[in-house]
């Protein structure tokens, strides 16, 4: 009596577990370059650059040597993986998803987690890799990085623009600040590990610190305000 049937690999490794076949069929280049790039993130991230190749093979479900068919080696494949975690086109998908008809506090909740979640996957992902400071050509990285902030701000400032009246700064402002916000209370250095969430970032940002009173022996503040 024979066993169940095994999936059979093609030259290049890869493996098709379609029900009925019984057979590998090659996944297109792309769809191969993405699925070792998604295998390879997580593993990055809890790993550094010691990850292995087998490690990134048996995540992906393909043979070690489909690796070297699609990057030139390991070095090539992490760059690949860290350019993919920079792309903003997942956050900005998600940012656009939010709905503008929400009351303000719920919008700023939901727009800073998906600013907070992007940004603590990407100190993480550069952290493992041996990134823990600045560029030394910062004016170039500024440059780099200026038209991804944009799409940002922009991207914030679509969902904030219906309450444009309600802000004492223009929108662009707001979304600038907002993301700064959400930028030092999401990096482990500058809050000595304790980050903070998105009810505290937002309340900062809309609330202030100070107590919301008119009595000034409360505040102790003068009848100046200072």
């Amino acid at each position: 009596m024979t066993g169940p049937l095994e999936p059979s690999r093609t030259p290049t490794g890869d493996v098709d577990c379609r029900p009925g076949t019984g057979r590998a069929r090659p996944l297109p280049p792309d769809e191969r370059r993405a699925t070792l790039i998604a295998a390879t993130l997580p593993l990055v991230a809890e790993h550094g650059t010691r990850v292995t190749t087998r490690q990134i093979a048996d995540a992906a479900g393909v043979a070690e040597g489909t690796i070297f068919r699609v990057f030139t080696d390991k070095e090539e494949l992490v760059r690949a993986a860290v350019a993919a975690a920079l792309d903003p086109s997942a956050m900005l998908e998600d940012l656009d998803s939010v709905d503008p008809a929400a009351p303000l506090r719920e919008r700023l909740l939901r727009i800073t987690g998906i600013l907070q979640h992007r940004l603590i996957s990407i100190i993480n992902l550069l952290t493992a890799v041996g990134l823990h400071s600045p560029p030394e050509d910062l004016a170039a990285h500024r440059a780099k990085v200026r038209p991804t902030n944009n799409l940002i701000y922009e991207a914030v400032g679509r969902v904030l623009e219906p309450d444009r009246l309600r802000f004492r700064y223009p929108v662009p402002e707001v979304a600038r600040l907002l993301r700064l916000l959400t930028f030092s209370g999401s990096h482990p250095m500058i809050t000595d590990g304790e980050l903070l969430t998105p009810e505290q970032i937002v309340s900062v940002l809309l609330d202030g610190v100070l107590r919301h009173t008119t009595d000034p022996a409360e505040t102790g503040l003068g009848d100046d305000g200072c």
